[in-house]
């Protein structure tokens, strides 16, 4: 059995972990320029966005909360909308509202990432499989040399046993090289999703405390959606009162 297994590892020999390396890498590559990509197009300034969103809402202003929600592409943004769609049922809901949306925009920002981390883990382990498999073909060249021989102190094939030994060293060195960005890119993707996360929540409880001071049933939230309306009908009633003089 042994025997067999050995062969077979001989055989096929450590290019394949090779390949298979380089398979990995472009994946991983392809990954993190995605994501990359999907980060910084939902950057935001995270404090203007609470300042802003404080201010509206101290004032009643719920339209003009919306509008600087929807100019804004972060998820932060996205998870608070629905909370405003649903601020007229109360501060219940637009909690409930804002736990669901912030549980898919996780999913969105987390997507793809878990492959860095186990990429970044196994690897090494899989540079390590065609290191053995090098050091075993190694070993065979020498079995080969020495039954060639009737003392078994000549004739070693040192060619044959030192590019078995250096395909070894290889893949080692290609596991660490495809493992270390991996690592890297995945612990950098996951601080950013956490910053996001903890942002989400505070511009989250910005708006419960608005609702929740408010009474908590929608009808002072209506009310201050109908005078911010008043407010801007006002101007337009008085210049027609000032027309019909």
């Amino acid at each position: 059995m042994i025997e067999k297994v050995k062969s077979a590892m001989v055989g096929l020999g450590a290019g394949w972990v090779l390949i298979l390396m380089l398979v990995l890498s472009v994946i991983s590559l392809a990954i993190m320029l995605e994501r990359a990509w999907l980060y910084w197009s939902l950057r935001d300034d995270a404090t203007g966005l609470m300042r802003d969103l404080g201010r509206f809402l101290r004032s009643g202003d719920l339209d003009g909360a919306k509008k600087r929600l929807e100019q804004s592409p972060s998820a932060e943004a996205a998870v608070v909308m629905a909370g405003i769609v649903e601020a007229r049922m109360g501060a219940e809901a637009a909690e409930e509202a804002m736990a669901g949306a912030s549980a898919l925009q996780k999913l969105k920002l987390e997507k793809r990432i878990t492959f860095l981390g186990t990429l970044g883990n196994n690897a090494p382990f899989i540079g390590l499989l065609g290191t053995v498999i090098g050091i075993v073909g190694a070993f065979d060249e020498l079995g080969k040399a020495k039954n060639a021989t009737l003392t078994g102190a000549a004739q070693v094939a040192p060619e044959a046993v030192m590019a078995n030994i250096a395909e070894a060293l290889v893949a080692t060195a290609v596991g660490l090289l495809v493992a270390i960005p991996a690592v890297a890119a995945f612990n950098v993707f996951q601080r950013i999703v956490r910053t996001t996360l903890g942002n989400t929540d505070a511009l989250a409880h910005v708006l419960l405390a608005h609702l929740k001071a408010t009474g908590e049933s929608g009808t002072a939230v209506e009310e201050a959606m109908q005078t911010a309306a008043s407010h801007a009908e006002r101007p337009s009633k008085a210049s027609r009162t000032k027309d019909a003089e």
